[in-house]
Protein backbone atom coordinates (compact mmCIF):
# COMPACT_ATOMS: atom_id res chain seq x y z
CA UNK A 1 0.00 0.00 0.00
CA UNK A 2 1.46 3.33 -1.05
CA UNK A 3 2.59 5.57 1.76
CA UNK A 4 2.38 2.81 4.38
CA UNK A 5 5.04 2.74 7.07
CA UNK A 6 6.96 -0.57 7.24
CA UNK A 7 6.31 -2.46 10.44
CA UNK A 8 9.96 -2.37 11.53
CA UNK A 9 9.89 1.41 11.29
CA UNK A 10 7.18 1.52 13.96
CA UNK A 11 9.28 -0.12 16.65
CA UNK A 12 11.49 1.94 18.96
CA UNK A 13 15.05 2.29 17.75
CA UNK A 14 17.42 2.84 20.66
CA UNK A 15 20.68 4.47 19.70
CA UNK A 16 22.49 1.50 21.23
CA UNK A 17 20.91 -1.77 22.32
CA UNK A 18 20.89 -2.03 26.10
CA UNK A 19 22.82 -5.31 26.20
CA UNK A 20 25.62 -3.89 24.03
CA UNK A 21 26.21 -0.64 25.95
CA UNK A 22 28.39 -2.30 28.56
CA UNK A 23 30.41 -4.12 25.89
CA UNK A 24 30.94 -0.93 23.86
CA UNK A 25 32.06 1.02 26.92
CA UNK A 26 34.37 -1.77 28.11
CA UNK A 27 36.11 -1.83 24.72
CA UNK A 28 36.28 1.95 24.34
CA UNK A 29 39.82 3.04 25.17
CA UNK A 30 38.90 6.61 26.04
CA UNK A 31 36.19 5.53 28.49
CA UNK A 32 38.35 2.82 30.08
CA UNK A 33 41.43 5.04 30.50
CA UNK A 34 39.38 7.93 31.88
CA UNK A 35 37.53 5.66 34.30
CA UNK A 36 40.76 4.03 35.52
CA UNK A 37 42.36 7.43 36.18
CA UNK A 38 39.25 8.73 37.97
CA UNK A 39 38.77 5.64 40.14
CA UNK A 40 42.51 5.43 40.77
CA UNK A 41 42.59 9.00 42.09
CA UNK A 42 39.65 8.38 44.39
CA UNK A 43 40.81 5.02 45.74
CA UNK A 44 44.37 6.24 46.24
CA UNK A 45 43.16 9.25 48.22
CA UNK A 46 40.84 7.13 50.39
CA UNK A 47 43.45 4.41 51.01
CA UNK A 48 46.29 6.80 51.85
CA UNK A 49 43.99 8.94 54.00
CA UNK A 50 42.86 5.87 55.94
CA UNK A 51 46.48 4.77 56.41
CA UNK A 52 47.61 8.21 57.62
CA UNK A 53 44.66 8.74 59.95
CA UNK A 54 42.95 12.01 60.97
CA UNK A 55 45.97 13.13 63.01
CA UNK A 56 47.89 13.68 59.77
CA UNK A 57 45.73 16.74 59.04
CA UNK A 58 46.79 18.50 62.23
CA UNK A 59 48.67 21.81 61.97
CA UNK A 60 52.34 21.59 62.95
CA UNK A 61 52.59 17.83 62.52
CA UNK A 62 55.56 18.23 60.15
CA UNK A 63 58.30 20.86 59.74
CA UNK A 64 57.12 23.92 57.81
CA UNK A 65 58.13 24.90 54.25
CA UNK A 66 59.55 21.51 53.30
CA UNK A 67 59.71 20.70 49.58
CA UNK A 68 58.82 17.48 47.82
CA UNK A 69 61.03 14.43 47.73
CA UNK A 70 61.14 13.30 51.34
CA UNK A 71 59.24 10.30 52.69
CA UNK A 72 56.02 9.87 54.66
CA UNK A 73 53.91 12.93 55.38
CA UNK A 74 56.50 15.11 53.66
CA UNK A 75 56.33 13.18 50.39
CA UNK A 76 54.60 16.13 48.68
CA UNK A 77 56.03 18.82 50.94
CA UNK A 78 54.46 20.95 53.67
CA UNK A 79 52.84 24.35 54.14
CA UNK A 80 54.05 27.37 56.10
CA UNK A 81 51.96 26.12 59.04
CA UNK A 82 53.56 22.69 59.10
CA UNK A 83 50.67 20.88 57.41
CA UNK A 84 51.25 17.88 55.16
CA UNK A 85 50.29 18.48 51.51
CA UNK A 86 49.82 14.72 51.08
CA UNK A 87 47.37 14.54 53.99
CA UNK A 88 45.43 17.56 52.70
CA UNK A 89 45.24 15.99 49.24
CA UNK A 90 43.69 12.79 50.62
CA UNK A 91 40.81 14.88 51.99
CA UNK A 92 40.58 17.37 49.12
CA UNK A 93 40.17 14.84 46.28
CA UNK A 94 37.10 13.02 47.71
CA UNK A 95 35.49 16.30 48.77
CA UNK A 96 35.94 17.87 45.32
CA UNK A 97 34.54 14.71 43.73
CA UNK A 98 31.58 14.89 46.15
CA UNK A 99 30.84 18.42 44.93
CA UNK A 100 30.82 17.22 41.33
CA UNK A 101 28.71 14.15 42.10
CA UNK A 102 26.02 15.95 44.11
CA UNK A 103 25.74 18.98 41.81
CA UNK A 104 25.77 16.92 38.60
CA UNK A 105 23.16 14.51 39.97
CA UNK A 106 20.81 17.34 40.94
CA UNK A 107 21.31 19.23 37.68
CA UNK A 108 20.96 16.19 35.40
CA UNK A 109 17.97 14.62 37.18
CA UNK A 110 16.00 17.86 37.56
CA UNK A 111 16.92 19.12 34.09
CA UNK A 112 16.16 15.77 32.43
CA UNK A 113 12.80 15.41 34.17
CA UNK A 114 11.63 18.95 33.42
CA UNK A 115 12.84 18.70 29.83
CA UNK A 116 10.93 15.42 29.33
CA UNK A 117 7.71 16.81 30.79
CA UNK A 118 7.97 20.08 28.88
CA UNK A 119 8.78 18.51 25.52
CA UNK A 120 6.30 15.64 25.61
CA UNK A 121 3.18 17.11 27.18
CA UNK A 122 3.42 20.57 25.58
CA UNK A 123 0.59 23.04 26.06
CA UNK A 124 0.43 24.92 29.35
CA UNK A 125 2.99 22.59 30.94
CA UNK A 126 5.49 23.43 28.23
CA UNK A 127 4.69 27.15 28.38
CA UNK A 128 5.28 27.37 32.15
CA UNK A 129 8.41 25.21 32.15
CA UNK A 130 9.87 26.97 29.08
CA UNK A 131 9.57 30.34 30.82
CA UNK A 132 11.16 28.91 33.98
CA UNK A 133 14.04 27.42 31.96
CA UNK A 134 14.60 30.67 30.08
CA UNK A 135 14.66 32.65 33.34
CA UNK A 136 17.34 30.40 34.83
CA UNK A 137 19.36 30.51 31.61
CA UNK A 138 19.24 34.32 31.66
CA UNK A 139 20.33 34.52 35.30
CA UNK A 140 24.11 35.02 35.74
CA UNK A 141 24.54 31.89 37.85
CA UNK A 142 28.13 32.56 38.89
CA UNK A 143 27.18 35.99 40.21
CA UNK A 144 24.34 34.52 42.26
CA UNK A 145 26.58 31.72 43.54
CA UNK A 146 29.13 34.29 44.69
CA UNK A 147 26.37 36.30 46.40
CA UNK A 148 24.88 33.25 48.12
CA UNK A 149 28.29 31.96 49.23
CA UNK A 150 29.19 35.40 50.60
CA UNK A 151 25.94 35.66 52.58
CA UNK A 152 25.80 32.06 53.83
CA UNK A 153 29.33 31.72 55.14
CA UNK A 154 30.44 28.54 56.89
CA UNK A 155 28.61 26.11 54.61
CA UNK A 156 29.93 22.58 54.28
CA UNK A 157 30.82 20.77 51.06
CA UNK A 158 27.39 19.06 50.61
CA UNK A 159 25.53 22.39 51.01
CA UNK A 160 27.79 24.15 48.50
CA UNK A 161 27.36 21.25 46.07
CA UNK A 162 23.56 21.43 46.41
CA UNK A 163 23.58 25.18 45.72
CA UNK A 164 25.72 24.70 42.61
CA UNK A 165 23.38 21.92 41.47
CA UNK A 166 20.37 24.22 41.89
CA UNK A 167 21.75 26.38 39.06
CA UNK A 168 22.92 23.46 36.86
CA UNK A 169 19.60 22.09 35.55
CA UNK A 170 18.52 24.70 32.98
CA UNK A 171 20.86 23.76 30.10
CA UNK A 172 20.10 20.01 30.21
CA UNK A 173 16.38 20.82 30.52
CA UNK A 174 16.44 22.88 27.31
CA UNK A 175 18.47 20.25 25.44
CA UNK A 176 16.25 17.36 26.58
CA UNK A 177 13.12 19.34 25.67
CA UNK A 178 14.44 19.90 22.14
CA UNK A 179 15.24 16.21 21.68
CA UNK A 180 11.87 15.10 23.05
CA UNK A 181 10.05 17.48 20.69
CA UNK A 182 11.74 15.62 17.84
CA UNK A 183 11.38 12.09 19.25
CA UNK A 184 7.68 12.35 20.07
CA UNK A 185 6.90 12.74 16.36
CA UNK A 186 8.48 9.36 15.56
CA UNK A 187 6.16 6.52 14.51
CA UNK A 188 6.92 4.32 17.53
CA UNK A 189 5.53 7.01 19.86
CA UNK A 190 2.31 7.10 17.84
CA UNK A 191 2.13 3.32 18.07
CA UNK A 192 2.55 3.55 21.84
CA UNK A 193 -0.35 5.98 22.05
CA UNK A 194 -2.54 3.71 19.91
CA UNK A 195 -1.59 0.79 22.14
CA UNK A 196 -3.08 2.57 25.13
CA UNK A 197 0.16 3.54 26.88
CA UNK A 198 -0.15 6.54 29.17
CA UNK A 199 1.97 9.64 28.71
CA UNK A 200 4.17 8.73 31.67
CA UNK A 201 4.68 5.19 30.32
CA UNK A 202 5.76 6.55 26.94
CA UNK A 203 8.10 9.09 28.54
CA UNK A 204 9.83 6.57 30.81
CA UNK A 205 9.54 3.44 28.69
CA UNK A 206 10.10 4.75 25.17
CA UNK A 207 11.82 8.14 25.29
CA UNK A 208 14.06 7.88 28.35
CA UNK A 209 16.16 4.93 27.03
CA UNK A 210 16.99 6.99 23.95
CA UNK A 211 18.14 9.92 26.09
CA UNK A 212 20.24 7.99 28.64
CA UNK A 213 23.55 8.10 26.70
CA UNK A 214 23.20 11.86 26.22
CA UNK A 215 22.24 12.35 29.87
CA UNK A 216 25.34 10.39 30.86
CA UNK A 217 27.56 12.69 28.79
CA UNK A 218 25.79 15.74 30.23
CA UNK A 219 26.35 14.36 33.74
CA UNK A 220 30.10 14.33 33.11
CA UNK A 221 30.02 17.90 31.80
CA UNK A 222 28.02 19.02 34.84
CA UNK A 223 30.51 17.20 37.09
CA UNK A 224 33.45 19.07 35.57
CA UNK A 225 31.60 22.39 35.71
CA UNK A 226 30.67 21.89 39.38
CA UNK A 227 34.24 21.06 40.45
CA UNK A 228 35.51 24.08 38.52
CA UNK A 229 32.83 26.35 40.04
CA UNK A 230 33.61 25.21 43.59
CA UNK A 231 37.32 25.74 42.96
CA UNK A 232 36.62 29.26 41.71
CA UNK A 233 34.49 30.09 44.75
CA UNK A 234 37.17 28.70 47.06
CA UNK A 235 39.94 30.69 45.39
CA UNK A 236 37.82 33.80 45.95
CA UNK A 237 37.62 32.90 49.63
CA UNK A 238 33.95 31.84 49.46
CA UNK A 239 34.36 28.08 49.72
CA UNK A 240 33.86 25.76 52.65
CA UNK A 241 36.01 26.76 55.61
CA UNK A 242 35.34 23.47 57.40
CA UNK A 243 36.41 20.96 54.72
CA UNK A 244 39.44 20.80 52.47
CA UNK A 245 38.93 20.75 48.70
CA UNK A 246 41.32 21.21 45.80
CA UNK A 247 40.09 24.79 45.46
CA UNK A 248 40.66 25.41 49.16
CA UNK A 249 44.23 24.11 48.87
CA UNK A 250 44.92 26.65 46.13
CA UNK A 251 43.25 29.42 48.16
CA UNK A 252 45.39 28.80 51.25
CA UNK A 253 48.53 28.56 49.14
CA UNK A 254 47.82 31.96 47.57
CA UNK A 255 46.66 33.44 50.87
CA UNK A 256 49.92 32.54 52.61
CA UNK A 257 52.12 33.77 49.77
CA UNK A 258 53.26 30.48 48.28
CA UNK A 259 54.04 32.22 44.98
CA UNK A 260 56.17 34.91 46.62
CA UNK A 261 58.02 32.35 48.75
CA UNK A 262 58.64 30.06 45.77
CA UNK A 263 56.75 27.21 47.46
CA UNK A 264 55.58 25.90 44.08
CA UNK A 265 54.56 22.48 45.42
CA UNK A 266 51.84 24.02 47.61
CA UNK A 267 49.79 25.41 44.68
CA UNK A 268 51.09 23.26 41.81
CA UNK A 269 50.05 19.88 43.25
CA UNK A 270 46.32 20.72 43.62
CA UNK A 271 46.34 22.44 40.22
CA UNK A 272 47.93 19.36 38.63
CA UNK A 273 45.39 17.14 40.38
CA UNK A 274 42.54 19.22 38.95
CA UNK A 275 44.04 18.93 35.47
CA UNK A 276 44.34 15.14 35.77
CA UNK A 277 40.78 14.92 37.11
CA UNK A 278 39.40 17.01 34.24
CA UNK A 279 41.37 14.96 31.69
CA UNK A 280 39.96 11.72 33.10
CA UNK A 281 36.39 13.04 33.01
CA UNK A 282 36.88 14.39 29.47
CA UNK A 283 37.98 10.94 28.28
CA UNK A 284 34.92 9.39 29.94
CA UNK A 285 32.76 12.03 28.21
CA UNK A 286 34.27 11.16 24.81
CA UNK A 287 33.55 7.49 25.41
CA UNK A 288 29.91 8.19 26.29
CA UNK A 289 29.61 10.43 23.23
CA UNK A 290 30.67 7.52 21.03
CA UNK A 291 27.93 5.37 22.57
CA UNK A 292 25.31 8.06 21.93
CA UNK A 293 26.57 8.84 18.41
CA UNK A 294 27.29 5.79 16.21
CA UNK A 295 29.12 8.00 13.67
CA UNK A 296 31.74 8.91 16.26
CA UNK A 297 32.06 5.24 17.16
CA UNK A 298 32.77 4.22 13.57
CA UNK A 299 35.35 7.01 13.17
CA UNK A 300 37.21 6.09 16.40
Amino acid sequence: MAGAIPFDELAPRPIVEAHTVGHILSTNRKFVVGSVIFVGLLLSALAIGRALGPEALRTGIVPAKQGVGTAGLLLLGSTTLGQSILAQLTQAIPNSMMVGLVAATIGTLVGGLLGLLSGYFGGKVDAVLRVLIDVFLAVPSLLFLILIAAVLRGLGVPAIAAIIGAFAWAWPARAVRAQVLSLKERPFVQVGMLSGLSGIEIVWGELMPLLLPWLGANFINAFISAVLTESGLSILGLGSQRDMTLGQMIFWALNYGALLQNMWWWWFIPVLTLIVLFLALYLVHLGLDEVANPRLRTQA
